[in-house]
């Protein structure tokens, strides 16, 4: 996935034309002129299509915008869930595998982290509080592992709860410097903040 900036394409048919068309275009429109620059038809036209088309997949901007948030969110989570998974049951095992798997979808997917970050603000109370439970499920992951290493002696922080934001937040803010022609790989960085983020909790060798 390194180097692209929209969503990876999930799972089913993609249909050049229907919804996730509409949000690659949204994603680049916003982008370019943020939430309140971008228009229904700057969307359309980037999406090769008509605006009375657009409204037969979304009811109006701010239905796009929180699609392309709960997406982008729900992807992550599927690979952090699924990274935490395969690592194993050591504590630092799973901190290191959780950790490489958010810095690396922020790294990969630099533009849908960015624009959900910059455009959250617009979305209503009803919207937001959708998006707001799928972040605090993903920090809810990050917590409980750093949680049990503390619980388990593996990891020496006394203040766990701003150690795991820290860690969520160093690896949201690869985003806005990460560029696939740099020195490093998105690997070699999932690595280098991987220890970073055992620094910070102070992991214990065994």
């Amino acid at each position: 996935m390194a180097g692209r900036d929209v969503r990876p394409q999930r799972t089913g048919r993609r249909d050049g034309h229907g919804r996730d068309a509409v949000i690659a275009a949204a994603l680049r429109a916003f982008w370019r002129s943020g939430f309140h620059g971008a228009s229904i038809r700057d969307i359309a036209e980037e999406a090769d299509m008509t605006a009375a088309s657009l409204y037969h997949h979304f009811s109006n901007k701010q239905d796009i915008l929180r699609s392309i948030l709960v997406l982008t969110l729900q992807d992550v989570l599927a690979v952090t869930r699924v990274a935490v998974l395969r690592s194993g049951g050591s504590p630092a095992g799973q901190l290191s595998a959780l950790t490489a798997a958010w810095v690396e979808f922020h790294a990969e997917h630099r533009v849908p982290a960015l624009v959900s970050a910059a455009e959250m603000r617009y979305l209503d109370a009803a919207d937001r509080s959708v998006v707001v439970a799928l972040r605090d499920e993903q920090e809810l992951m990050f917590r409980q592992v750093v949680e049990h290493g503390v619980e388990t002696g593996a990891f020496g922080t006394p203040d766990p709860h701003h150690a795991t934001r820290a860690i969520i937040n160093m690896g949201t803010a690869v985003s806005s410097w990460f560029r696939p022609d740099g020195s490093l790989t998105v690997g070699e960085v999932g690595l280098v903040y991987a220890r970073l983020a055992l620094a910070l909790v102070e992991a214990r060798r065994a």
